[in-house]
């Protein structure tokens, strides 16, 4: 009897120590770590109509910071669409605009049709002379460590791909075989604004986006806001965002608009982009934002307006815009372009028009030839090329 006693003490004994230790015993970690290593392959792009409540789950910063965001640029002034009412009231509309405004728009009055042998004939072109999209963004394929990148808008300055460079490219080009049916350029003119654009734009198979341009509720239905490329000009980190060296994460509210998009960088045209669109790439890392940044080739964008030239436009720079719709029309088969009227009047009320549809910021001069741009696309437009969208849309139409 005395021997069960002692058994059975001992079992309780055991029992209690094997307790003891789960009680204390540190917590089973069985999450993986998250990897610091950067993002090589562009994840796999999607509609994204509910990429904001998704975002607010993983990343605080895209509750309601998209809307935030912008209602505070309001009240101090920035993307204010009602005060812009108050500077046009002092500027001077051009003289014989209207006249100008009809002379133009004769080819456009013009029923429109897609020509398929005119798109094929500007496509091959693109791709002969400018080696068209394979060559349009950089990655680890076609820009190693060592190689040499000569900077498109200072052409005596280059620099040499090193390791932290080569780390933030993507492995293979996004774009590889693959086109689109449907695809919409999206500049940002005040020809947008009260458009009811929105539902045709979100319709198009790819959209792409231009200069971070707002997508918040009071626009969308105007402009849409499906993305999936937008374009970032490096002034806007260093003017917005104190060139990334301080807090961050009020350009992270502001990429949230964007779902999981492209963010497209002109990092490698001028010194003074590297170091900030850098930083840019390591935010996003670093807040593990589903946005996708990508570069272009100074390349591809010096033989483009090579290319462009040789087709009889002139000026200083090419604009994001016509960049951007030259990027489409090799990657889609039907372009359609909104939000592109350079000229301060509506082409058939004539009211005045803000420069871009959230704000009157004006352009700095001599850099873009806006209108002569606006020219050449319209020729594009009569050849059955691109459909340019002048005017308001049907808002009930899909």
């Amino acid at each position: 009897m005395s021997m069960r006693r002692r058994i059975l003490k001992v079992a309780l004994f055991i029992n209690f120590f094997f307790l003891v230790i789960l009680l204390f015993l540190p917590p089973w970690h069985t999450m993986e770590k998250t990897s610091e290593k950067p993002r090589h392959t562009l994840k796999k792009n999607k509609d994204c109509s509910h990429c904001r409540e998704i975002k607010s789950l993983s990343i605080d910063v895209c509750s309601k910071a998209s809307q935030t965001e912008e209602v505070t640029d309001v009240t101090s002034g920035k993307d204010q669409p009602q005060k812009v009412a108050d500077k046009k009231e002092a500027s001077k509309p051009c003289k014989d605009c209207r006249k100008q405004i009809k002379d133009i728009l004769e080819p456009y009055s013009q029923a429109w049709a897609r020509k398929e042998e005119k798109h094929e004939e500007i496509r091959t072109l693109l791709k002969l002379k400018v080696s068209g999209y394979k060559s349009a963004i950089i990655t680890q394929e076609n820009t190693p460590v060592g190689s040499k990148l000569v900077m498109d808008g200072q052409k005596k300055r280059s620099i040499e791909v090193n390791t932290e460079h080569f780390e933030t490219f993507l492995k293979e080009n996004p774009f590889a075989n693959k086109t689109y049916d449907s695809c919409a350029v999206v500049g940002n003119g005040g020809i947008l604004a009260n458009s009811s654009c929105g539902k045709k734009i979100d319709s198009a198979d790819f959209v792409i986006r231009c200069n971070l341009a707002p997508l918040i509720d009071k626009y969308i239905e105007h402009v849409g806001m499906k993305t999936n490329l937008v374009s970032a000009n490096p002034s806007i980190f260093y003017e917005r965002y104190g060139s990334l060296t301080g807090p961050r994460r009020k350009f992270m509210e502001k990429l949230c608009q964007y779902g999981d998009s492209m963010l497209l960088l002109p990092t490698f045209s001028y010194t003074g982009n590297i170091a900030v669109c850098l930083r840019a790439y390591q935010t996003i890392q670093d807040f593990e934002s589903p946005i996708q940044p990508i570069y272009f080739s100074p390349a591809y964008l010096k033989d483009l307006d090579t290319f462009w030239r040789s087709q009889g436009w002139k000026a200083v720079r090419l604009s994001t815009g016509m960049i951007l719709t030259s990027m489409a029309l090799e990657l889609c088969d039907n372009v359609h372009l909104y939000g592109f009227w350079p000229f301060s009047l509506h082409p058939y009320t004539f009211k005045e028009l803000t420069n871009h549809y959230y704000d009157d910021k004006k352009p700095k001069g001599g850099f873009h030839a806006m209108p002569e741009e606006f020219k050449l696309l319209l020729q594009l437009h009569s050849k059955g090329v691109l459909k340019l969208h002048l005017g308001d849309c049907e808002p009930n139409k899909d």
